[in-house]
């Protein structure tokens, strides 16, 4: 059994297309472990080729966790996955000293870094205004309001989920504060230790990166595999690059040319919000990807 001041759970966190999967494949295989996902892009299986799953011989070699475990139409909320995360790495600490968790998605990395926050109930009446302002006018009001109360929250937040910017600014109203102040605040105590790694490439090189990704997604099936998906394309998983820009386009909203340019383009945009979100906690030890042995060095040094 692994002591408790033994475990040790190592979060690399980098934006899309930086190489994670790769990476995170040798890290586990030098630390002898295992691999969990804290990306919501990952968790559902119709949802193979837009989020660049990890291969089935990757999976086969290294065990990977939350990832294509679930089904789109099911509803899966981030307490849940705070939930089953904390109770699996449990399970897996039994027989690793080591675990690690890759992170896409900066909440959900939060969510087991320093947990949810105890934020304030829903307020029916706040809740139900803010509904019907999305409804009659779309999500760009309320943006714009979100961007003027909370400009550090606007700049994080996936500005196309609309029920986390309408819930930002209902506890915007409810507290009379910003949403993200009172995030910022809470950290819950957990039986393990945490090292972050950051991935992170020279920026033109990520980009090239993020447009060829683009280019064999599509060659790959990545306009069947939404068309699969049209009749959910209101899930709130689906409201994500790569998926809602052929929406738009079998929705007749653009040209293909006009799709393949914004899907690179938004890609980027989201590599950039990744970085942002990721690069606040000033503990992160950034590294290329190509520096593994840096890694293994630097977790060694710790004595931890």
């Amino acid at each position: 059994m692994i002591l408790e001041k033994e475990k040790v759970l190592v979060v690399v966190v980098g934006p899309t297309a930086v190489g994670k999967t790769d990476f995170c494949v040798e890290l586990a295989r030098a630390l002898s472990t295992e691999i969990v996902y804290a990306d919501s892009r990952q968790f559902f299986k119709e949802m193979q080729i837009g989020t660049a799953r990890p291969t089935e011989d990757e999976m086969q070699e290294i065990p990977h966790h939350f990832v294509g475990h679930l089904s789109i139409e099911q509803e899966y909320s981030f307490g849940h996955y705070e939930k089953d995360t904390l109770q699996l790495l449990e399970q897996l600490f039994q027989k690793h000293k080591y675990v690690i968790l890759s992170g896409g998605s900066g909440m959900y990395v939060d969510a087991i870094c320093n947990g949810i926050d105890p934020m304030p109930t829903s307020d029916p009446k706040v809740r139900e205004k803010l509904n019907t302002r999305y409804q009659q006018y779309g999500i760009q009001p309320l943006l714009e309001e979100l961007e003027q109360k909370d400009p550090e929250y606007y700049n994080q937040v996936d500005r196309a989920n609309y029920q986390r910017v309408i819930r930002a600014l209902e506890v915007i109203e409810i507290t009379g504060k910003k949403y993200s102040g009172q995030r910022s605040q809470y950290k819950a105590d957990r039986p393990f230790k945490i090292v972050k790694v950051g991935l992170n490439r020279d920026r033109q090189e990520l980009y090239d990166r993020i447009n060829l990704r683009m280019d064999i997604m599509l060659n790959n099936g990545l306009l069947k595999e939404v068309e699969s998906l049209f009749p959910h394309k209101e899930k709130n998983a689906l409201q994500t690059v790569g998926y809602k820009e052929i929406f738009d386009f079998w929705d007749g909203k653009q040209d293909w040319n006009t799709t393949v340019e914004l899907l690179k383009r938004n890609s980027r945009r989201y590599a950039k919000k990744q970085l942002s979100w990721f690069k606040r906690d000033s503990s992160t030890h950034w590294v290329h990807p190509s520096q593994l042995e840096d890694v293994i060095n630097y977790i060694n040094s710790l004595n931890l």
